[in-house]
Formats: structure tokens, C-alpha cells, sequence
């Protein structure tokens, strides 16, 4: 199979969406299809030895936005794909599904940000309907359209989305375990977090991009002189987020084993964005035994067992933030509890299961693409033959 991936965000760019693409093409590369990664410059020029094709870009609010172009055209022709993967569909896209439609290429949709829930972040919320507009004409043009959650199945539906079906995401559980806790590199990270801190004192994290619809500042509300904060990611927000948590560890972006230490290193982890399609580093967290305590909205909802892997609060309720990381503060075996739970609830959500839900779904929209187009050219041959049989004159 030849998969042509259209993705809005790339490496070097650490985010879900570049993340989820990049998992992916490994399954891609495991399975022994080709692939071909269009995306926004700048990128490298290969990974897992698939091309990555660039084309223009700009920079707004610390993204990379990729510029609808000719050269998106001529990567499509040349590579002749089987099937066009468009990751998070907006711009890049948004034109890529446009030109496979016209191609009669078979197309998958993969639904992973909220851009109308950012928007009213921002301030825009007038604009969310207009957007909610694009999104629909954009979704609507492929064959299918994936979403990780049931929130967010739901409100495609709401927006008038169709052609829908669930894919989540996979975790690699053994990168992320918790028995990294008793590892050299974590107790180092725990002893320079903890200097100076009590016996009962805790160590809880946060885990993600630093932007403002995040809302990483709310974890100044976490007041209480047991908790020791540690940040880890980066991004434009990073700078007023260091003024906003004097004390807090900011140890900037992680990858592979450092960021899995970081993880272990956690007694508890804090999601605090409220527009979450998914909620992948809930997954990591939950993975290395840590319980975690998020937002009852969008992906979480999917992900977070209530009472048993952690605590879902009130999206907009920084007091039942407090008081969730408090009753898991206050209670030892608790978090022992839901930090094994959360294990053995992610552990049969494999990236390579996930992966091969992807193949199938591909499979099936090139199927149901080869079945419209055997019933097109039988549509034309009954014409010209009932045209040829017409009396002459």
C-alpha cells in the first residue's frame, strides 16, 4: 500500500498531532508499506526512509502553518498514492483532500484539534461557527473521518460531520512503566525536586505543550506546602508560566527515556486544558503507574476512570482541582491503587494495535472507492450501450 501522510504539524514540532504521525509511519514502515510525508517546512528530509516533502510555511502563536501551494500538486502526482492520510486537517489539508477528491483518490480524516475550542481560548469566540463551517466542508470531503473520543464522535456529529468512525490512540507501555521509579536518573529527578521538602511531601506534574489554551497556569491553585510542581515541555507560554510558578521544576521538552523518568518521577499527574480531543499524555501517565487528576471534558472523559485511575474535576473548577490532587495528596495506598489501575487499563491499547485499526480502515475506504468507481463505469456503459440501440433518424 502506498499512503500519502498530509499532516498540518511535523518534526521538528513536539506535539499530539506529530506524535500520533510519527507513530504511524513507524507501523508503516513495521508493516512494509511506502509512505510519503507532506507537511510544513522546515522538516528533515527522511523518516523511517519515507520522503518528507516541505512546502511553504508560517509561523503564528509558535506553530507552523503550512501554506496551500502547487508543490502539494506535484508531491500527489508524483507519488501516486493508494490512500491520503490527512493528519489534523485545516490548510495543508484541507487542500490535500480537495485534490485527492478530484483525483478520485480514496482519503482518511484524522480529527485531533479543537480549533474552535481554541478559538473562543483566544478570545475569538464569534469565530467558532465559521470555523465549525470549514472544518464541516473540510471533513466532508474525505471518504472517512477518524476522532479519538466519544466527545469529540459527538460533536463531529453536532457540527454536521458525517462518515465518522473511532480510532484512539496507542501507548507504548513499555518505554512508559513504573518501574523506571527505582531507576538511577528518577530518584536523582525526585531528590533535586524534593530538596529542602518534608517527609509527606509529593511530587506532582504536568506534562505537555506550554500554551496559553493549555492553562498550565492554573496549577498555581495547588497552594498546598506538600506539593512540589514539575513542568515538562516547551512552548511560547513557557516564559509568563516561570513567572507565574516561582516554584515550580521546569525541565523544558523531553523525549524517549527522559521523558519516561519524568514521568515515574510523578506522584501525581494534572491535565489542565479544557479542549483535549484525546488526552495522550494521560496515557503515558497512567502507563507508569501515576495517578491522574483532569478536566470532565472531550478526550479525558474516554481515558479517566473516575475514582480508579484518578479523578475527572469540573472543567472550569480550579477549587475541585485542588481538591482532587489533595484527597490523592492525603492518601498513600490511594495512589498506589489508581496508579496500578491506570496500568492495567492502558495496557491493551498497543501503538501496534492501533496501527493495525488504521491499515483496516484504510483498506476499507479504498475498497468502498474501488466499488463507487465499478459502479460509475457501469453507470456509463449501460448509457452508451442504450444510446447506441436508440433508432437512427
Amino acid at each position: 500500500m502506498r499512503v500519502a501522510v498530509v499532516t498540518e504539524s511535523f518534526l521538528p514540532s513536539a506535539n499530539g498531532v506529530t506524535t500520533s504521525v510519527l507513530r504511524v509511519l513507524d507501523h508503516l514502515s513495521a508493516r512494509g508499506h511506502e509512505a510519503m510525508v507532506v507537511c510544513p517546512g522546515p522538516a528533515p528530509a527522511h523518516y523511517r526512509g519515507f520522503p518528507v516533502r516541505q512546502v511553504p510555511s508560517f509561523n503564528y502563536r509558535g506553530f507552523r502553518a503550512g501554506v496551500p501551494s502547487p508543490t502539494l500538486v506535484r508531491h500527489l502526482e508524483t507519488f501516486r498514492p493508494d490512500v491520503l492520510h490527512a493528519a489534523a486537517p485545516f490548510g495543508l489539508g484541507a487542500q490535500a483532500l480537495t485534490v485527492a477528491r478530484r483525483r478520485r483518490i480514496p482519503t482518511l480524516a484524522v480529527f485531533q484539534t479543537d480549533v474552535a475550542g481554541f478559538a473562543r481560548k483566544y478570545g475569538l469566540r464569534a469565530t467558532a461557527p465559521g470555523i465549525w463551517r470549514w472544518l464541516r466542508t473540510v471533513h466532508n470531503h474525505a471518504d472517512l473521518t477518524l476522532a479519538p473520543s466519544s466527545a469529540t464522535l459527538a460533536d463531529l456529529a453536532a457540527n454536521g460531520i458525517t462518515r465518522t468512525a473511532w480510532w484512539g490512540r496507542g501507548v507504548d507501555a513499555e518505554t512508559f512503566h513504573p518501574n523506571r521509579r527505582a531507576g538511577q536518573a528518577c530518584r536523582r529527578l525526585r531528590e533535586c525536586v524534593l530538596t529542602g521538602a518534608g517527609p509527606d511531601a509529593i511530587v506532582v506534574g504536568y506534562v505537555g505543550r506550554l500554551a496559553p489554551e493549555k492553562r498550565v497556569e492554573r496549577l498555581a491553585a495547588l497552594t498546598d506546602p506538600r506539593v512540589r510542581l514539575v513542568v515538562v515541555g516547551d512552548g511560547p507560554a513557557r516564559t509568563a508560566l516561570e513567572r507565574r510558578l516561582p516554584g515550580a521544576t521546569f525541565l523544558g521538552r523531553l523525549d524517549g527515556d527522559d521523558l519516561a523518568d519524568a514521568y515515574a518521577a510523578l506522584d501525581v499527574f494534572v491535565h489542565t486544558g479544557t479542549h483535549e480531543t484525546f488526552g495522550q499524555t494521560l496515557q503515558e501517565a497512567m502507563a507508569s503507574g501515576v495517578p491522574v487528576v483532569a478536566p470532565a471534558a472531550g478526550g479525558p472523559l474516554d481515558v479517566v476512570d473516575h475514582g480508579e485511575t484518578g479523578y475527572l474535576y469540573p472543567p472550569e473548577d480550579d477549587g475541585a482541582l485542588v481538591a482532587a490532587v489533595r484527597t490523592l495528596t492525603d492518601d498513600p495506598a490511594l495512589r498506589a491503587r489508581a496508579g496500578e489501575s491506570g496500568r492495567r487499563r492502558v495496557l491493551p491499547r498497543s501503538w501496534t494495535a492501533l496501527g493495525d485499526a488504521l491499515l483496516a480502515h484504510y483498506a476499507a475506504v479504498i475498497d468502498a472507492a474501488e466499488e463507487r468507481d465499478a459502479r460509475l463505469v457501469g453507470d456509463i456503459e449501460r448509457h452508451v450501450v442504450g444510446f447506441a440501440r436508440q433508432p437512427v433518424g
